[in-house]
């Protein structure tokens, strides 16, 4: 029987989610960028929009703005991965006891509200970055990366930019850890809770086939719970002039002219980009950390 020092293990870094998130969002960066200037610039067909974009800018084109995925990433999805972490109180969840539902969901909301308002700078210069080819050249930001973005914002809008849409951002970053983060850590428990699956004779463990479960289940409640946040950060976000950062103002021009149903607008889109993002964030995560694991067990140190 192992000893109650031997069993206790090391915590993981707590950088290790920030460069999960940021393999995974530069693998899916180009479905994020046609998502935006599909929204920007009024292109009906994904396909059709991916074409266009390789035509005017090469493959080279598809990766544009990525700088500002990994400052986002970088700094909000770091922040809230090791935020969860602490929130919970422990660096180290039994992978095999349930954890209680509403303790993971205040774990996440915790943590998302820490990483909305760290990462909102971030955030900002992602959106602009990847909206800015889908506007007219007159209206364009013309960032050369991530970094004159930042110095840009400060310097021409003043400091109080990088606040912009901070409310819904932190509200959707509150939501979607909640429900991702969290709900990827029950799913993940229940699955491995179930034991022998009747019908398929099949036993769920601490593997990929796991892994990918409950990053599919996880990756669909995220959807749905994001939806309203998400249309209110993207329209706050990309709009300038007086009175755009204004959230109720927002919501009462998209309520009258839309109805209360512009909230869940472009869910299958969001659905389909969020999905393999979800899916590749949480199997990178484990395999970093078997990776971890594997090192510590050889002796390195460093990790």
């Amino acid at each position: 029987m192992a000893s109650p020092t031997s069993a206790k293990k090391q915590p993981y870094p707590f950088w290790l989610g920030g460069v999960a998130a940021t393999i995974a969002a530069s693998i899916t960066h180009p479905l994020d960028l046609t998502k935006v200037r599909l929204q920007a610039s009024g292109d009906k067909r994904m396909v059709e929009s991916l074409k266009k974009t390789v035509r005017t800018a090469g493959v080279r084109g598809l990766f544009d703005g990525i700088s500002g995925t990994w400052m986002r990433q970088m700094s909000y999805s770091m922040c809230r991965f090791w935020a969860y972490d602490e929130s919970k109180g422990k660096k180290i969840v039994d992978p095999h006891k349930t954890g209680e539902a509403w303790r993971l969901a205040l774990a996440g909301s915790m943590a998302g509200g820490i990483a909305g308002f760290v990462g909102n700078p971030g955030e900002i210069v992602m959106v602009r970055l990847q909206g800015d080819f889908a506007k007219p050249p007159e209206k364009r930001f013309n960032y050369k990366h991530c970094f004159d973005a930042l110095f840009r914002m400060v310097r021409e809008e003043g400091a109080s930019s990088l606040l912009r849409g901070v409310t819904p951002n932190v509200f959707r970053a509150i939501l979607m850890n909640a429900s991702q983060l969290a709900s990827y850590d029950f799913f993940k428990a229940e699955l491995l809770g179930l034991g022998e699956v009747p019908g398929i004779n099949y036993t769920f463990r601490d593997n990929i086939v796991t892994h990918f479960t409950a990053s599919f289940a996880a990756g669909t409640v995220a959807t749905t719970v994001c939806s309203p946040a998400d249309v209110l950060k993207s329209r706050i976000m990309n709009a300038s002039g007086p009175g755009s950062t204004s959230t109720i103002a927002a919501i009462r021009l998209a309520m009258a002219n839309e109805g209360p149903m512009f909230m869940f607008k472009g869910w299958l889109p969001a659905w389909t980009r969020l999905q393999p993002t979800t899916i590749l964030i949480f199997l990178t995560l484990e395999q970093l950390k078997n990776g971890v694991d594997w090192s510590r067990a050889k002796g390195f140190t460093a990790l």
